[in-house]
């Protein structure tokens, strides 16, 4: 039988490392003509974090020993920027990652300024936010300049990067010593960035600070909206992203500053089956009225069985408004599959509960079965 598809395999495979390889012997003919087969021997041991690692290092190896020269032989290895006329999912190569942790390895502690010039370029290749981050903690002071610099950068890869890089909770990236709001006035300066990639970033950004304080988020989100330098309807966007942490809690602020009313009077009939098929789905609806026209924000939450305790994960069921007097009815298929590879669903009795513009307005048990 055929195996399932491989990210490492996909992404880290002998065209792809021969691609490298050839940009490198592009210019200097005489470059380490074992490179590719080095590499090759440790992939099938190697996850695809490691498989960068290994990578970096057999380059490290094969460039020269003083970082400035091996730092040039990187950047005339590179192929042309990445499109600066596109606005986002633009990505570039992952084979590129390693050569940010080239620059970690040979530049991080002597040749801080000449390695932050190399993540300059590559980053128009391929984004450098997990790089960025040895340097913001060895040298914060230093690091947050050039970023402050790089906040007005022509490329937008480069602006993005000022933002990704210094997220409090990027995902797979180490921590960062920094302070959770430390970047915050350079995301005034991208929030009006005309790149969604950009605002993208800045929203996530945003979004991580207010699992630590909710002030700074909703501060900055209502300073935006005054200074109306970003057009009003990729605001209304970066803000819906930006809280959508604080909307599954059901925060006051972020409702309000969404323009939801949580003291709004809603009522909710929730129709659930006394039972769901683990492998099957959860089939419920909900019928809503109001006395007054509502824009309503709906999400379920199911308290799941876990061994050591319910996990309590909430879902968005719709964005959408209520007319005074008439009945809303939504329905809702939630899968429960029986063979994902991140969770396991367990039989026996689940809370599902109806929330409503922040507010949980109905409950009920559903038992899973095997």
């Amino acid at each position: 039988m055929a195996g399932g598809f491989s990210l490492k395999d996909d992404l880290f495979n002998a065209e792809t490392v021969g691609g490298l390889a050839a940009r490198f012997r592009a210019n200097d003919p005489g470059f380490d003509p074992g490179f590719e087969g080095r590499v090759l021997a440790r992939f099938p041991e190697l996850e695809l974090k490691q498989r960068i690692d290994w990578i970096a290092e057999c380059l490290v190896e094969a460039l020269p020993d003083d970082f400035p020269t091996a730092a040039g032989v990187i950047e005339a290895a590179l192929q042309p920027p990445l499109d600066p006329t596109r606005r986002d999912d633009d990505f570039g190569s992952f084979i590129y990652a390693p050569l940010g942790e080239v620059a970690v390895k040979r530049g991080l502690e002597d040749h801080r300024d000449r390695a932050l010039d190399l993540l300059e370029q590559v980053t128009q290749r391929f984004s450098m936010e997990y790089a960025i981050r040895p340097f913001l903690n060895r040298w914060p002071e230093e690091t947050l300049a050039r970023l402050t610099q790089w906040a007005d950068h022509p490329h937008y890869h480069v602006r993005r990067l000022v933002s990704e890089g210094t997220r409090p909770k990027l995902p797979w990236g180490i921590g960062i010593t920094l302070a959770p709001g430390a970047a915050m006035p350079l995301l005034d300066r991208l929030h009006a960035d005309p790149t969604r990639f950009v605002t993208r970033s800045v929203a996530n950004h945003l979004n991580d600070i207010s699992k630590v304080d909710a002030r700074p988020v909703l501060g900055a989100l209502n300073r935006w909206k005054k200074a109306g330098d970003q057009r009003p309807d990729e605001l209304a966007w970066m803000t819906r992203h930006a809280l959508r942490d604080l909307v599954k809690k059901g925060h006051p602020g972020a409702m309000s500053l969404l323009g939801y009313r949580m003291e709004a009077i809603i009522d909710a009939d929730l129709s659930l089956p006394d039972t769901a098929r683990i492998g099957e789905a959860l089939d419920f609806s909900v019928t809503l009225t109001c006395a007054e026209d509502q824009p309503i924000l709906v999400d379920y939450a199911i308290g799941f069985i876990r061994p050591t305790g319910v996990r309590r994960k909430v879902h968005k069921l719709s964005v959408t408004g209520l007319k005074a007097g008439q009945p809303l009815t939504l329905t809702k298929r939630h899968r429960l599959p029986a063979d994902a590879t991140t969770y396991s669903l367990h039989p026996g009795p689940h809370e599902v509960e109806l929330i409503v513009n922040g507010r949980i307005r109905a409950a009920g048990i559903v038992t899973f079965t095997a």
